[in-house]
């Protein structure tokens, strides 16, 4: 059996090792020139175990997200060959609920209790399954001398412990690659262009423009995983959505966190458009915040081609104004310059979802993400991962139904 994937992101590749290793013959269509060269790699890297979606109070998102999240590392596991104790990951996340949230303390305390609870029992039959850690069997509220250390209390008015982590997604990328390259199933062609898949009874013709011109393939089954454009890709297998969708773009800072201070703590504020900070062991730190690093809505089934890294001045104005913003919430930020920390990068992709409006309306479609998954049309596949969190979950899923184990 010979498959198609379209797309060398984080889905794409995991659909191309699941698949591979059901036996099937792979060829992985990427447009850039080199897998994992731009969403994949322009993210905090959370693994969701679904406590920042106050905002779907029936819990549909927080199941999918634990159901993705536990997955997350055996995969890599089982075909990286490395075990999930090595993974770098963050310091656990701390869930802040903002003066100004959506959601008030008094509901967001008790939607992380339960959100907890699901995950603990989740986890029960799944000893470990997430990074090798123990759950702790309750969520803690930090006491108010605690908040005053790390938070400005004004702003913070509530603030949790989660056992959430977030892994590099950087490290992660380039362990994928070096295995993708290696696969002797596996044809990575990247600087291929897929602008159409055709279906037919038996078959879909994949149509393809690369550095020798335009190529039109035939195979057994195509698995669309591209990113911001798999919808229109869709379109042209037949497979329309009437649902309207929103493309953001979104960028996020990292660098280095200067030797002999403090570290911040991981932090996730919520509900609304806020940002996060991340934190790892080896110090480094990534931050966004809202309304300095949103910087485009589009609302076309293909949106325009992005820019990963910004250039000056927006790169400059994003990394000072984010630091600015996360400073004067957090003291173990202030008085950093971004023009002197180490290994200071600014990157952003594409954020897909479902809806009309942005993250400022409470009722948005953005607040929940278990409208998701692998969507069939005869022998054409979609997988709309929604998060990072969910890719080898819907990979699985979408082999199982392309290749059923015997």
């Amino acid at each position: 059996m010979h498959v198609g994937v379209l797309g060398g992101g984080l889905q794409g590749c995991c659909a191309a090792l699941a698949l591979a290793a059901r036996g099937a013959d792979i060829t992985i269509f990427d447009r850039n020139e080199q897998l994992l060269s731009r969403a994949a790699v322009a993210n905090e890297g959370k693994i969701h175990l679904g406590y920042m979606y106050a905002g779907d109070p029936t819990l549909a998102t927080a199941r999918t997200m634990i159901a993705g999240a536990f997955a997350f590392a055996p995969f890599f596991e089982r075909h990286l060959d490395k075990p999930m104790q090595s993974f770098a990951v963050s310091q656990p996340a701390s869930y802040v609920v903002h003066r100004d949230s959506q959601h008030g303390v008094e509901e967001v305390g008790p939607y992380l209790e339960t959100v907890h609870r699901l995950v603990v029992d989740y986890g029960q039959s799944r000893c470990k399954q997430y990074f090798g850690r123990t759950l702790p069997p309750a969520v803690r509220r930090w006491p108010a001398a605690e908040i005053e250390a790390e938070f400005d209390p004004a702003v913070a008015l509530a603030v949790f412990d989660s056992p959430e982590v977030a892994i590099n997604p950087v490290e992660l990328a380039a362990a994928l690659r070096e295995a993708m390259a290696a696969h002797p199933k596996i044809e990575v062609r990247c600087g291929h262009l897929v602008t159409r898949a055709e279906r037919d009874t038996d078959f879909v013709h994949v149509v393809s423009d690369g550095p020798d011109g335009p190529l039109r393939e035939r195979y057994d089954h195509v698995v669309n995983a591209l990113w911001e454009g798999r919808l229109a890709l869709n379109e042209t297998a037949g497979l329309h959505s009437e649902r309207p969708v929103v493309h953001r773009l979104k960028y996020g800072v990292s660098f280095r966190f200067p030797q002999g201070r403090r570290a911040p703590p991981s932090a996730t504020f919520i509900s609304g458009p806020f940002g996060e900070v991340v934190s790892y062991a080896d110090r480094l730190t990534y931050l966004t915040w809202y309304s300095e690093c949103m910087r485009a809505i589009s609302k076309l089934t293909a949106p325009p081609d992005w820019q990963t890294h910004p250039d000056e001045p927006l790169r400059s104005q994003i990394s000072a104004g984010t630091l600015r913003v996360l400073a004067a919430i957090m003291p173990a930020l202030r008085d950093l310059d971004a023009n002197s920390l180490a290994e200071l990068s600014v990157k952003g992709g594409a954020i897909v979802a479902w809806g009309k409006t942005d993250i400022y309306d409470p009722q948005s479609e953005l607040h929940r993400r278990y409208e998701i998954g692998v969507t069939t049309a005869g022998r054409f596949h979609s997988v709309d991962p929604g998060k990072l969190t969910m890719a080898p979950y819907f990979a699985e899923m979408c082999a199982a139904r392309i290749a059923p184990a015997d």
